[in-house]
């Protein structure tokens, strides 16, 4: 899932871009940058959940998470967080220095 959000923090849309299995989804940067551009977001927010229950962010999560931030700062696109949703709990790369 991704918010996408004007200079103000003002939702514009919410996508469902990509869909996973129980233990991998394909992310592709280029398209949620696209998607951004189109709407004309000035930043983003990304979600996904872990159907395990455990939020702790994988390397796999890390890595993209990098990805996207890189290539939304070329488009002077903000990422304000990535949440990861557990059975009772989310994980907030933001609140814990991962952005």
């Amino acid at each position: 899932m991704v918010l996408f959000l004007d200079n103000q923090h003002r939702l514009i849309k919410k996508e469902r871009l990509f869909l996973g299995t129980i233990n991998v989804s394909a992310v592709y940067p280029r398209e949620i940058i696209k998607e951004a551009l189109y709407c004309n977001a000035a930043a983003l927010i990304l979600a996904h959940n872990h159907p395990s229950g455990i939020t702790e962010p994988s390397y796999s999560d890390q890595l993209i998470t990098k990805k996207i931030q890189d290539a939304a700062e070329l488009m002077e696109i903000r990422v304000l967080d990535h949440l990861i949703v557990g059975k009772s709990d989310c994980y907030s790369f933001a609140e814990n220095c991962l952005l």
